[in-house]
């Protein structure tokens, strides 16, 4: 009977013998945590100065986080009423205000670098939500939303929505006359909402606007609530871009079942760690010299002041914009006995509705209208998706007009103009500024598209021409090499959906046949117009055509005759 036999000569692994080494061997004999360690240092990143968008909105929450926990440690969120005492800034002192207004001053004047904390807070808030904005604008132009990333695109706009409410709290908080009028507006578009409206108005404030415990309700939404959402998004935002692995422009050998990159550990690692410094020392240098939000300007919140000049910060813009655009005369219809106040209810809560719902749901309806079931991790150039690319510009060409619209007053007093011409001429553009701006997106997609299928057909101009025995002139066009090649022919152009006949054999009327109509509708407006990339048919036809003369092309004696010519000489059609 044969006994199984354990080898105690081979040699146990060597014990580390320095301090760090010591304390990761302890810890991973107990949790484990090397493997997961190995798996990420082996993870794949591509290499591209765009990724790096989400990363400077990650670095600046963390500045957020820290300099909140600074600010947290000294404001008062009070709505008592106190007579500043302090010297510091002169004309606040023996004013009646709140005790957060005072707070918010003492903590400018009195704390050690407590206004250079308030400063690299809030520019670290504008930061955040640019770099938010523009990250998605990325991941939406370049079609980085489709399968299997639509959840994390929602998490992405759970993400920016969070935002937009974390800078209106803290937005909120000194109580001074410009955050004051932020929260009047916010009553009024509260109190618009039908039947509930005031109901919910005297739920947030406590009472009739302003109360005693909006502040107090508003710093714990601040530093509790929603970071501590945030914090738990951002964290499964991140779990599922390393699950789902990271999308990459496309390029030669990239597909959709690789990806072309460096390793987490060292080199990515290494470039977010640079990235974070160069985000948090920019913040800083903004900070200590770029001066914003100086409460003092504006004095403790009192209804009565109204000047020109009072903008929230740049991305609550669209919506001050929007309220200032939409007309009040003819807006107020009393129903049943409710008033409906469109001129409130439609620029605050539907267009802001409108936005975000487009968002939310277009990554869905892109997949229905192209049929389109598979994964993709290989990213679409904007040119090859011109309706994509021309509905995001559309949008994006309404957000600037609202937000211009938002400082008509600051237009009209700086350039001297008529603040009614203004008002007018932005509720024009607002309606047809992105049609415009869609029309021309689209059509230089389209012309860009038909460029691409020329050089790929007939390669670069060179300049030079030349003469063959026969008289015939060309101009010699210079090949594509393989990876441009690749760029510009690797790319879907769907047809519009086919869908079934409207009746069966039996003459029957096909079920469904009305959804399936519409959807089919939609899909020609998506890609009825479009260009297909070069086949390699066409790219055997066309060769030769431009080509520099080679072997059996050869001329000799007195017939191989080249004239060079200038460049921007234009080659003949064939």
């Amino acid at each position: 009977m044969s006994t199984a036999t354990h080898d105690t000569n081979r040699e146990a692994p060597a014990k580390p013998t320095t301090t760090v080494g010591k304390a990761a061997d302890y810890l991973d004999q107990r949790t484990s945590i090397g493997v997961a360690v190995k798996e990420f240092a082996r993870k794949i990143f591509p290499d591209h100065w765009s990724f790096m968008l989400g990363e400077i909105a990650l670095f600046s929450f963390v500045v957020l986080i820290a300099s909140g926990f600074f600010l947290a440690m000294f404001f008062e969120p009070s709505m008592a009423l106190e007579t500043y005492e302090g010297e510091h800034p002169a004309n606040m002192h023996g004013q009646l205000m709140s005790v957060a207004f005072a707070s918010t001053l003492e903590m400018s004047f009195e704390v050690r670098g407590g206004l250079l904390m308030r400063q690299i807070h809030h520019w670290a808030a504008l930061i955040f939500m640019a770099s938010i904005v523009v990250h998605m604008m990325r991941v939406f132009f370049t079609g980085a939303f489709r399968k299997p990333r639509e959840i994390n695109w929602i998490v992405g706009i759970v993400l920016m929505i969070l935002g937009l409410a974390a800078g209106f709290t803290g937005y909120s908080l000194p109580d001074d006359v410009l955050s004051g009028n932020g929260l009047r507006i916010t009553d009024g578009v509260i109190k618009s909402i039908p039947v509930i409206g005031s109901f919910l108005s005297y739920f947030v404030f406590g009472g009739e606007f302003p109360g005693h415990h909006i502040v107090p309700r508003l710093f714990t939404l601040h530093i509790f609530v929603i970071p501590g959402i945030l914090l738990a998004l951002i964290a499964l935002h991140l779990f599922l871009m390393v699950l789902q692995k990271h999308t990459q422009f496309p390029g030669g050998g990239r597909t959709d079942k690789n990806v072309v990159g460096y390793p987490a550990l060292p080199v990515y690692v290494a470039k977010m760690t640079g990235n974070f410094f160069i985000v948090a020392g920019v913040l800083v240098l903004m900070g200590a010299t770029m001066a914003i939000n100086n409460v003092w300007n504006y004095g403790p919140y009192d209804p009565s002041p109204v000047s020109a000049g009072a903008q929230p910060d740049w991305y609550m813009l669209f919506l001050e914009g929007s309220l200032r655009l939409m007309p009040g005369a003819g807006t107020e219809w009393v129903i049943l006995g409710y008033t409906l106040p469109l001129n409130v209810l439609v620029p605050a809560v539907v267009i802001p509705g409108i936005l975000f719902t487009f968002l939310i749901v277009y990554p869905f309806v892109e997949a229905r209208v192209k049929g389109d079931d598979k994964e993709h991790h290989v990213l679409d150039r904007p040119r090859n998706v011109p309706v994509r690319t021309g509905l995001g510009v559309a949008f994006l060409a309404a957000f600037i007009i609202l937000a211009l619209a938002g400082s008509n007053d600051l237009i009209a007093t700086h350039f001297a103009l008529s603040i009614n011409a203004i008002t007018w001429v932005f509720r024009v553009l607002f309606f047809v500024g992105p049609v415009f701006a869609y029309y021309i997106t689209k059509r230089i997609c389209l012309g860009l598209q038909r460029k691409d299928r020329e050089l790929v057909l007939h390669g670069h101009e060179s300049g030079r021409i030349v003469r063959y025995a026969n008289g015939e002139y060309i101009e010699v066009h210079t090949p594509l090499d393989d990876q441009e090649r690749w760029l510009r022919v690797n790319y879907e152009a769907p047809a519009p959906l086919e869908i079934a006949p409207k009746t069966d054999a039996r003459g029957v009327k096909r079920k469904g046949y009305g959804a399936d109509k519409r959807w089919q509708g939609l899909s020609r407006f998506f890609y009825e117009d479009r260009v297909a990339p070069v086949t390699p048919a066409e790219v055997a036809h066309s060769h030769g055509e431009h080509d520099e003369p080679n072997g059996h092309d050869q001329l000799n004696g007195s017939e191989r005759q080249a004239v060079e010519a200038g460049v921007g000489t234009t080659s003949r059609e064939h």
